[in-house]
């Protein structure tokens, strides 16, 4: 998908207008228009001012590809690492980018959560069990 696409698909998901979003970014709606069209492109300082109004990164701006899913860039801190297929015995290869984003190496132990209705999350086991520690630790000086 192109940065206009992306543009154009992250604004409206944010629910502004292309004259909302030029006042933020402080150009004219028919600089949006033309960005959003492919015409012309940002430039770096308004990339990130557009990332910034729409509270996601130039990165994902610049190369998030949503071809056919609809969806708009991911939000700062938020990602879409792509799909999976689910083996006949349950494995799940876990995307390159996602195990470097995360530290995740081969041996390392997930805790693997759910919420019915909701869908399933990976944790990395030792974070998992700090947290859990410092619940623990709480609850016991409260008590």
């Amino acid at each position: 998908m192109s940065i206009g696409a992306n543009i154009q698909a992250t604004r409206q998901a944010a629910g502004l207008t292309q004259e909302q979003l030029a006042e933020k970014v402080g150009v004219s709606r028919q600089t949006v228009a033309k960005w959003e069209a492919g015409e012309t492109s940002p430039d770096l300082e308004h990339a990130a001012a557009l990332a910034d109004a729409l509270g996601c990164t130039v990165d994902a701006l610049v190369n998030f590809d949503s071809e056919g899913t609809g969806l708009a860039a991911p939000p700062r801190g938020k990602h879409l690492f792509g799909s999976v297929k689910v083996g006949e015995r349950g494995q799940v290869v876990i995307p390159k980018e996602a195990r470097e984003v995360f530290g995740i190496s081969p041996g390392d132990k997930l805790v693997v959560l759910g919420e019915d209705g909701q869908g399933i999350a990976l944790c990395k086991e030792e974070e998992f069990m700090a947290g859990v520690a410092a619940v623990m630790e709480a609850v016991r000086k409260g008590a």
